[in-house]
């Protein structure tokens, strides 16, 4: 059965690496090709402007091509992660991965070069030949000692940052984790006992760094294959090794174990054994960092010191030591400024940036990522998980910071505070044009009610909505049930403490709850029992309820179910007082911009005053976003060439519009490709409207509406926020199943602004 799934688990990692393309790179162009006149200036003659531009002055590189974003990953294969020397060409598939790494974690572009060059010196020539090719350069999987006189050369001759991740990215991640497991075990760097085994690249640089966290030199115990490094050892020793010499007669790690605080493994498989560990100090931390078995396994400790702080380099067992936390971060705050080198104190600001996230409370997308594991600051959190997407924005802020600070820096960023949220912006595709909608909703404190609050994706956004926000949150749901769920996804928030509860089995306010409904119905067919009994089970016209009665400013309902259901309460309760539900608007963040989509759920086959409506409601809302409306009425009929009903009720709309003389620009009814396309709308209309490609989109039903919303995000990567729904002058809201606690973060958000804000 072993040996089956080990096949199957082969099989699928090739298919993985052969299809649908060979290998995991490909190289885009980030520039039109399309004619001659683009030829023309990709390639002779234009591009001899960018030539001659930097010629006169070098640093305009980083203007004019990609250089400021590019990384080489450079091996010769000696050391490839658990496999050893296997060559540089099987290196190749690692060396692809890692390039796909820096993309997917920090947008950063990475060539691997493989080189079948095993003499230290003569490889270092070559990296440092490469300089006018890169922005930086990852060294990776070079054994040691090697690796150490190649960074050494390339440090000193080029002038662009060099990184050995095998050393300084592991140090880093265990630094961090140290820098925790101090603080969780009431220890100080500077009283602890460490015994290390391994003396590679990566545990010479991990001790390193440990030292220039407060770890005294005396304290180190460095074993090896060999034993211990002694004083007068002389079998495969080199420079780096002898600086952790002990001057003891003592020979093996059984030997030097006794009452270590600390345990650092770099090295192989079942090296410390139980016994040892249960002669450390009281609470040891224990990092057995080897791959993929490590010195020691973590029921094996806590089976002799149960109170131990363990992590290991696997992701299958709690604190995975993992370089993705460091590199791709180091990497990119120092790509921001220009650093001509990665220096100690851009080190040191990683380590505290990544420390400092754990101690934070989790993003609601690393949870996501690792649903069922428990990730709240101390022992079995130490680092945050590789999926994390505040590392981008702490760390590589902290270490473009240092950078400047310690006069590396060729391109200082003058606001880091806008640094930092660019950055963030990066990773959460809607933080940086929600940003506009945080601010206003920061004005004020609105009370948002979410119908479903047991739902953990709503628990997380409520927990959010408390550490980013200043609205909020009510939640309706049984009291005991939410603060089990809190207490299962690790968020610090419970129920009354933290945020107010609805609970439709017993709450005060039932009398009156059902009472308002039964007064709403009464004359719609709900009869006092049926009123009682809405009450006690349905959440979304509880929801409404409260809304309605002034309990809470603004709901948001539809994590579950369908979107018509909970229109229909939404409808009976909210709906009076000139607020009727104009039409739901989702905005598309795609890679090229937003696209904004209506009506995708609302009037199935809307009539020309409700398309009207649409439109401009879509309009007001579109400038909250700080941006100016464009709005494309589309049809399968175009600019009046075919009598259909959608085309008829789109050119109605368009006469209603025009007489109302709105102050945005509108036109229709046309294709997709011409609203989207200025040179297409152009050649059919030349005396269009407006100018460039519309950002929102009038559908005439909801299937089409609807389904251009779910292909964007389907097959085009679109991040949705929304539904929107327009005309109930933000008093509710109705999301869609498939939505994330940052789309329930984002919709609490257009919940939370005053309607005064919209126009």
């Amino acid at each position: 059965m072993e040996e089956a799934r080990h096949d199957a688990a082969r099989h699928a990692a090739l298919e993985y690496h052969e299809f649908p393309k060979p290998g995991k790179l490909e190289i885009r162009a980030t520039k039109p090709l399309a004619n001659g006149r683009d030829l023309s200036r990709a390639y002779s003659p234009g591009v001899a402007e960018a030539c001659l531009e930097i010629k006169a002055d070098p640093a305009t590189a980083a203007r004019y091509t990609a250089r400021g974003n590019l990384v080489a990953v450079v091996t010769n294969g000696t050391a490839v992660l658990g496999l050893g020397n296997i060559g540089a060409l099987a290196a190749k598939p690692v060396m692809e991965g890692k390039a796909v790494l820096f993309k997917k974690f920090a947008n950063i572009d990475a060539f691997d070069i493989e080189l079948n060059q095993p003499d230290p010196e003569k490889l270092a020539e070559i990296v440092c030949a490469l300089e006018p090719s890169f922005g930086a350069i990852n060294l990776e999987d070079i054994k040691a000692p090697d690796c150490f006189i190649v960074e050494k050369i390339c440090r000193e001759r080029m002038n662009i940052p060099v990184f050995h991740d095998d050393q300084h990215g592991t140090a880093i991640v265990v630094g961090a984790a140290a820098t925790n497991a101090m603080h969780i075990s009431g220890k100080r760097f500077d009283e602890i006992k460490i015994v290390s085994t391994g003396g590679g690249a990566a545990g010479i640089a991990c001790l390193n760094m440990l030292l220039k966290l407060g770890v005294k030199r005396e304290n180190v115990w460095l074993c090896d294959i060999h034993g211990l490094v002694y004083e007068g050892r002389t079998e495969d020793m080199n420079p780096q090794k002898a600086a952790y010499a002990q001057a003891t007669d003592k020979r093996t790690l059984d030997e030097v174990i006794d009452g270590a605080d600390m345990f650092l493994g770099l090295s192989g498989p079942g090296v410390l054994k139980p016994e040892m560990v249960a002669r450390m100090a009281p609470r040891p931390v224990i990092f057995a960092l080897a791959n993929p078995t490590p010195e020691i396994l973590p029921d094996a400790v806590r089976a002799v010191a149960p109170e131990a702080i363990i992590a290991t380099g696997r992701s299958d067992f709690p604190n995975q030591v993992n370089n993705v936390l460091c590199f791709p971060f180091i990497f990119r705050g120092a790509l921001d400024v220009g650093a001509t080198t990665i220096n100690d104190e851009m080190q040191l600001a990683c380590i505290e940036g990544i420390a400092a996230l754990a101690r934070a409370t989790t993003s609601a997308e690393a949870a996501a990522a690792y649903r069922g594991e428990r990730m709240t600051f101390g022992p079995d959190y130490l680092i945050p998980k590789p999926f994390d997407p505040r590392l981008i924005g702490v760390v590589s802020s902290a270490v473009a910071k240092a950078a400047m600070e310690t006069g590396v820096a060729t391109r200082p960023i003058e606001d880091l505070g806008a640094y930092k949220r660019a950055l963030e912006g990066s990773v959460f595709k809607s933080a940086l044009l929600m940003r506009p909608v945080f601010e206003a909703a920061a004005t004020v404190s609105r009370r948002i009610i979410f119908a479903e609050g047991e739902n953990e994706r709503v628990l997380r956004a409520a927990n959010a909505m408390l550490e980013e926000t200043t609205d909020r949150p009510i939640l309706i749901g049984r009291p005991e049930v939410i603060a089990a769920r809190c207490e299962r996804a690790g968020l610090p928030i419970r129920p009354e403490a933290d945020f107010e509860i609805v609970n439709p089995e017993n709450d005060p306010r039932y009398r009156e709850y059902w009472g308002t409904y039964h007064e709403l119905m009464a004359r719609r067919g709900v009869t006092p029992d049926l009123a009682r009994a809405i009450m006690r089970t349905n959440t979304t016209a509880i929801a409404a309820v409260a809304v309605y009665r002034g309990d809470a400013d603004s709901m948001i309902c539809g994590t579950f179910g369908q979107y018509l259901w909970h229109l229909n309460y939404i409808r009976q309760v909210l709906a009076r007082d000139g607020l009727h539900p104009v039409g739901a608007l989702s905005l598309m963040i795609l890679e090229d911009g937003p696209l904004f989509i209506a009506d995708t759920h609302v009037h199935h086959e809307p009539t020309p005053a409700e398309i009207t409506a649409t439109v401009i409601g879509a309009a007001r809302h579109v400038r909250r976003f700080g941006l100016t409306p464009k709005v494309a009425l589309c049809s399968h009929s175009q600019f009046g060439n075919l009598d259909t009903d959608s085309g008829r009720r789109m050119r109605a709309a368009l006469e209603m519009l025009d007489a109302r003389e709105p102050d945005f620009a509108y036109e229709g009814e046309m294709h997709i490709d011409a609203a989207l396309d200025p040179e297409i709308r152009a050649r059919l209309m030349p005396e269009a409207r407006f100018e460039g490609s519309a950002n929102v989109l009038i559908f005439a039903n909801t299937d089409a509406a609807s389904g251009v919303r779910n292909i964007l995000k389907a097959k085009a990567g679109g991040l949705e926020v929304g539904p929107i729904l327009m005309g109930m002058g933000n008093k509710a809201h109705i999301v869609t199943p498939s939505i994330t606690t940052r789309g329930l973060l984002n919709m609490s958000a257009l919940a939370g602004t005053p309607v005064a804000h919209y126009g």
